[in-house]
């Protein structure tokens, strides 16, 4: 397991960042690498983004002394959706198939976590959110076909999108994750706005369904003080609580994001007005 450890940072100090600096710190470069599980943790709220990509052979979830505990989920939740070709997710000896879009909520307290492919031709791609939970709590198997849908936006604006929560109160019980799927309509490119902050938590956005050439200019930082990053393909990007986070692609896009910190309500968002930005 390859695990990369980002630390917390204060507002002015992004203010101060050149655009190296701003990647280093906040983009998720890389999420999916063959045979691997590849995890970032964020001190931002201690949350845990990355992928499981296994190609031709199996990837059980490791121990990380990192965690300071005896196994990965003794004390942490996790959320994960398929977004590859067909494989399956063994929990503790049972096995669940996993289809393109569907997701899996894996409750604190589970010892034995395992991934793997159905064809090494058309591997899943498992991406991956795991937050400090206080609690155990059953874990359930969450597929596409059950994820509660919210259609947003109107064509005018650019932004009509379906918004399907997996780990939310409506579809599962958790601790703090919240996470779940976002898909533009065709000619949709802008994924919120106006733009919000939720001080109670952070977010991270994973962005996919991109062609080579299409990008997303994803933006970040405080209302009065904003930044920029240019995203390509199975990138991510970590958005603190004090950071708007917005984007608007070349093209229609499909994006995952994760939310975690003092509360599970999906609408505790303090929006800010198009005349705040600069």
């Amino acid at each position: 397991m390859k695990f990369d450890v980002r630390y917390n940072n204060h507002p002015a100090d992004s203010a101060t960042y050149d655009t190296e600096t701003l990647r280093e710190r906040y983009l998720i470069e890389t999420v999916f690498l063959p045979n691997e599980i590849h995890l970032i943790y964020s001190h931002h709220d201690r949350i845990i983004a990355g992928g499981a990509y296994p190609v031709n052979q199996s990837l059980p979830l490791p121990q990380s002394k990192d965690l300071g505990t005896e196994y990965f989920l003794k004390r942490r939740e996790m959320g994960i959706i398929n977004i590859g070709g067909l494989g399956w997710i063994e929990l503790e000896v049972v096995r669940y198939p996993m289809s393109s879009k569907d997701g899996f909520y894996i409750g604190a307290g589970t010892k034995d976590v395992v991934f793997g492919s159905e064809s090494s031709q058309n591997p899943a791609k498992f991406y991956i959110n795991s937050a400090p939970a206080h609690k155990n709590l059953p874990s359930k198997y969450i597929p596409f076909s059950i994820a509660n849908p919210r259609k947003t936006g109107e064509a005018r604006t650019l932004n009509e999108r379906t918004i399907y929560q997996y780990v939310h109160p409506a579809v599962c019980e958790s601790c703090q994750l919240v996470m779940g799927m976002t898909v533009l309509s065709l000619g949709s490119v802008w994924n919120t706005m106006p733009t919000h902050t939720h001080e109670r938590r952070m977010e991270v956005y994973f962005y996919f369904n991109m062609d080579e050439t299409t990008r997303v200019i994803h933006l970040m930082g405080e209302p009065s003080e904003t930044r920029h990053l240019i995203i390509a393909n199975e990138q991510g990007v970590i958005s603190p609580s004090w950071s708007i986070h917005s984007g608007v692609g070349t093209a229609n896009y499909t994006f995952i994001w994760g939310m975690c910190g003092e509360n599970i309500t999906f609408d505790d968002m303090d929006f800010i007005p198009m005349a705040q930005l600069k």
